[in-house]
């Protein structure tokens, strides 16, 4: 299965990558160049680097640091009843 669409970058690939000794995203991105284009992958690098025992990503750990939910669990949950409202910023 690809992770990468952009460089034609397999999962497989990304194993051996972490096989190999890289533990981040952009130690991925120097041996294969996955996650150097649109950036969609990211994610799923991550993800794989999170099975794998190598550091979580950083948002995942300051959403328990802070005790928030997961952010994909979040999304899986019904939307709220009312839109957020957004205040217009003023010039100084």
């Amino acid at each position: 299965m690809y992770v990468c669409m952009c460089h034609a970058v397999t999962e497989d690939q990304v194993k051996k990558a972490i096989d190999g000794g890289a533990n981040t995203p952009r130690q991925i991105a120097k041996g294969c160049k996955a996650g150097t284009d649109c950036g969609s992958c990211v994610r799923r690098i991550q993800a794989l680097l999170g099975e794998h025992g190598a550091r979580p990503c950083p948002t995942a750990r300051l959403a328990a640091k802070l005790g928030l939910a997961d952010p994909g669990t979040q999304e899986a949950q019904a939307a709220p009843s009312e839109p957020a409202r957004v205040t217009p910023l003023r010039a100084a």
